[in-house]
């Protein structure tokens, strides 16, 4: 009876990788990807994929692996588990630690660790919490990294009762917080619900207290984590993560600083905002992109365009390289509220980006044209300057964005037959017959 049922189970699963196949190979995103023969092939397509952000594709990767009947290596699952880490894919990121545990191959420190870290992504303290204990069963001996993933991971959630509780067994264990463990507690007053009367004080108490951060094991990135693709921030899944490998925008010395700043543009404070920049200042450190930024959308959350249009130029005066995503900043808090004054600033702002040379990722795009086509009234002109410029780079919106701009284009009685309308109808509709993913 197990014998047939063991057959049934591979059945199921062969039947599942072949039906993925035919729908790789029938449709033209599908048949883009690479295959493999090898495992080293597979390992090299899986950092591919994951590097184009195409982590929904990694299951049907490994179903090709199954299916080629290739030998699954530790170094592989490495791969995929970092993959699915990186793309917030906590049910996959599950799948691929049971597939490794069928293959006979326990889990080491740093699979937990990526594991724990999605949990974090995914705001699942829970699961984070049961890794830990998974990882007692199994015998890993957690590090130093493993508690600031769970610390970050509960801090994600705004659990603040575990987090205080890990703190309380790290220091009991002689371990001392680092800046990322300051990091995480800002971010778990910051996401408590409700939030705390306490928390714009905690976050200037915290970073007065980071001054003085002392080394839990290993404060800098593993060599695995660095040669596996995977730093810090985003280990510890700070804001700052998607910048990290971008030369000029951030000084990694300041990282609570940036968390800290970060918050306060979230919370609109202007006052702890302005207190943590003078504290800066009184270090001797100066600002960089990353602190300009959230300077500026601190301002713009509260309705001061003129301080953050002068916070810009001020940064622009300076000797520091320009980024695209200043310009993205100041445009996209300009339109809250989509006022004439506002809409008149993220255009102009977005025109001396254009002759600047600068250009819209997909994702900043469709960002600003989400932002532009919920004005009401007026001309509309912020949203078609968006338009026109992804369009001169052949980028397409994302599925929102393109329908948010169809709506306000409606919306003004546009006839039937405008080119803009045909071509915003027909690029609506071939997203959706592709599923959405762009």
């Amino acid at each position: 009876m197990k014998l047939l049922q063991s057959i049934a189970g591979n059945q199921n699963t062969l039947i599942r990788a072949l039906g993925r196949r035919y729908f790789a190979a029938s449709t033209q995103d599908y048949a883009k990807r690479n295959y493999a023969s090898n495992v080293l092939e597979y390992t090299t397509v899986v950092s591919s994929l994951t590097a184009q952000r195409r982590h929904y594709l990694l299951r049907d990767v490994y179903d090709d692996l199954v299916l080629d009947g290739v030998q699954p290596s530790r170094d592989l699952y490495h791969s995929l588990i970092v993959g699915t880490m990186k793309g917030a894919r906590l049910q996959d990121a599950f799948f691929f630690r049971d597939e490794m545990k069928t293959m006979g191959l326990v889990p080491d420190v740093a699979v937990y660790n990526f594991l724990i870290s999605t949990c974090g992504k995914c705001k699942n303290p829970d699961q984070a919490i049961l890794i830990l204990e998974e990882m007692k069963t199994y015998d890993v001996k957690p590090n130093g990294q493993t508690y600031v993933c769970l610390l970050n991971a509960c801090a994600a959630a705004g659990r603040l009762d575990r987090v205080y509780a890990i703190v309380r067994d790290m220091t009991a264990a002689g371990l001392g917080l680092n800046k990322f463990c300051y990091a995480g507690l800002i971010t778990a007053h910051m996401n408590k619900t409700p939030l705390t009367d306490d928390a714009a004080t905690k976050i200037i108490e915290f970073v007065a207290r980071s001054k003085e951060w002392s080394s839990v094991e290993a404060s800098g990135g593993t060599a695995e984590n660095i040669m596996m693709g995977v730093f810090d921030e985003e280990l510890y899944n700070l804001p700052t993560a998607e910048y990290f490998n971008r030369r000029g925008v951030l000084n990694r010395q300041l990282t609570v600083y940036h968390v800290a700043l970060h918050a306060c543009a979230d919370l609109g404070n202007v006052e702890v905002m302005e207190t943590l920049l003078d504290m800066l200042k009184k270090d001797d450190r100066s600002s960089d992109a990353f602190i300009a930024m959230q300077t500026m959308r601190c301002y713009l959350n509260t309705g001061d365009i003129d301080r953050a249009l002068k916070t810009f130029e001020d940064y622009m005066s300076s000797r520091q390289p320009p980024m695209v995503e200043l310009y993205v900043t100041l445009a996209e808090g300009a339109m809250i509220g989509h006022t004439p004054k506002g809409m008149q600033v993220a255009q102009d702002t977005l025109e001396k980006m254009n002759s600047r040379g600068f250009f819209l990722s997909p994702k900043m795009g469709s960002d600003l044209l989400l932002s532009a086509s919920g004005e009401k009234t007026g001309g509309f002109t912020t949203a078609n300057y968006i338009w026109d410029m992804m369009q001169t780079r052949k980028s397409v919106p994302s599925l929102p964005a393109v329908e948010a701009y169809y709506r306000g284009l409606k919306d003004r009685e546009i006839p039937e037959d405008d080119p803009r309308l045909l071509l915003v109808s027909r690029t609506l509709d071939n997203i959706r017959l592709r599923g959405g993913r762009n």
